[in-house]
């Protein structure tokens, strides 16, 4: 497969065409500005995010011959805003940039604008004051259903080798609501087998935290390592705690697609993939009684307003409370037999 790539040539960096004559311009002010960002030991995923989006900007403005960032001002910023907002994706049938992703490139614009003023390479920022597109509000996933969660689980076949691996995936995923990033980012190492541990290395915002597997998780984790893994290695420095079955580190992305593939296999119609397995784990948390503090540090949210989106009050505690607190939430043992008093059945 290796060899296969590398044939293909696809894994050299092509040139982008920008200007680059000096080191004043725009495209190697925002080199500068991305090895900044990898000096302060930002996340390989924000980096990503902010070169993805700073080469949109680039594109637009190499078009329009604005290649130093002096020529750069609040109204050509106004004008990039507007064309994001008209900005068709190619292959999407005309779908438009959702706000989420237009508000990723115009941060990264702002935040390179404000390096360069920090830096002293630009007299003024012209984009202190852009305002960015309303933030929409979260709409996340509903929670499967406990029997859903049975349905989807029991989808492996245990009595093959990689369905035990499968199944201890899918464990994992619902134990501890890691994100896919982060369950393929597992080492060996990070399974602390005596304390039924796991510990998520670099999360998001490069935060570590160590997430408890619950006895369910252990025993198809230890199956797998005794009965899959040993089969799946095929070279002992290769350290991923789950591997593919070319005996490598599974990517992110299809994690993702796999388990949508999943739930098509359970008969569960619903959006999502690996996030709704994170989004149940928390609500059945809070279901059964859990503080929102603890589910806070499980999920790994730098702010507990985030973990409330994801632990929404549920319709069962809805219902509880209702039938506590509201007048005719609860019918009496003894009820006035007059007409029309009896509720209809």
């Amino acid at each position: 497969m290796r060899k296969w790539a590398d044939r293909k040539g696809g894994v050299a960096a092509t040139a982008d065409g920008f200007d680059r004559s000096d080191a004043g311009t725009l495209a190697n002010r925002g080199d500068q500005w991305l090895a900044w960002l990898e000096v302060r030991a930002f996340s390989p995923r924000t980096r990503r995010v902010a070169l993805d989006a700073l080469r949109s900007f680039l594109v637009w403005a190499h078009e329009r011959a604005l290649t130093r960032p002096e020529a750069i001002t609040k109204p050509i910023l106004e004008s990039y805003q507007r064309w994001l907002w008209r900005y068709e994706q190619a292959g999407a049938k005309g779908k438009p940039l959702s706000v989420i992703t237009q508000r990723h490139r115009l941060g990264a614009v702002q935040r390179l604008f404000a390096w360069l003023c920090r830096e002293n390479l630009l007299p003024g920022n012209p984009a202190a004051d852009l305002e960015l597109p309303r933030k929409p509000a979260e709409s996340l996933p509903r929670a499967l259903a406990r029997e859903e969660v049975a349905a989807l689980l029991a989808v492996p076949d245990v009595r093959d080798p990689l369905g035990v691996r499968d199944r201890a995936m899918l464990e994992t995923f619902y134990a501890t609501g890691v994100r896919r990033s982060e369950l393929a980012s597992f080492d060996l190492a990070d399974l602390d087998r005596a304390r039924s541990t796991l510990t998520v290395r670099k999360g998001k915002g490069g935060k570590d935290r160590v997430v408890p597997l619950g006895e369910h998780a252990v025993h198809w984790i230890e199956r797998y390592l005794a009965e899959c893994r040993p089969r799946l290695e095929v070279s002992a420095r290769e350290p991923a705690l789950f591997l593919t079955g070319y005996g490598e580190r599974f990517a992110a992305g299809y994690l993702g697609n796999w388990v949508r593939r999943v739930l098509v296999a359970a008969q569960i119609d619903r959006p999502g993939s690996c996030h709704l397995l994170r989004h149940s784990c928390a609500t059945h948390m809070l279901e059964g009684g859990a503080d929102i503090r603890f589910i806070q540090q499980l999920l790994g949210h730098a702010s507990l307003e985030t973990t409330q989106v994801y632990t929404a009050l549920t319709i069962q505690q809805l219902r509880e409370v209702h039938t506590r607190c509201h007048p005719h939430g609860r019918l009496k043992q003894n009820p006035p037999s007059v007409p029309g008093a009896e509720p209809a059945a």
